[in-house]
């Protein structure tokens, strides 16, 4: 089709001519947008390394310093805290979840996930219920 001057267009091509316009223009912005997201993830990725980097030498040099990190499930695994449970209730002949938590936080154990590690030992019988909220080992 060879190309028109604008004034001798009818008003369907011109409207025709205006969409494909519009339709190029959103085309190009979707490709910006996607542009810039690809290089805003590779920032965040780089962000997040360094970040663990850090943390990772920070770690280090508390343990150096012979202090532990906190960090839960994460490091220790659930293992950690279900034995740490059990040998306090081994000093103790019962315990309530207040003693528990407690010795744990004495201890440097992170504490955020104690009540689903009771119900844990509890359901897996290392640990009995004698009343509400008081523990002791099975």
């Amino acid at each position: 089709m060879a190309r028109k001057d604008l004034n001798n267009l009818s008003s369907d091509e011109l409207f025709e001519l205006a969409r494909q316009r519009e339709q190029e223009e959103y085309e190009q912005e979707k490709e910006t947008r996607r542009a810039q997201l690809a290089e805003l993830r590779a920032e965040r990725k780089k962000a997040v390394t360094r970040h663990k980097r850090e943390l990772a030498e920070i770690d280090a040099q508390i343990r150096e310093l012979g202090g532990r990190t906190r960090g839960g499930a994460r490091q220790g695994s659930q293992t950690g805290i279900s034995a740490a449970v059990l040998e306090i209730l081994a000093a103790e002949k019962k315990a309530d979840t207040k003693q528990i938590r407690a010795a744990l936080e004495a201890s440097g154990i992170d504490t955020t996930n104690l009540g689903q590690t009771l119900a844990y030992l509890k359901r897996t019988g290392r640990v009995k219920s004698p009343g509400r909220g008081i523990y002791a080992k099975a």
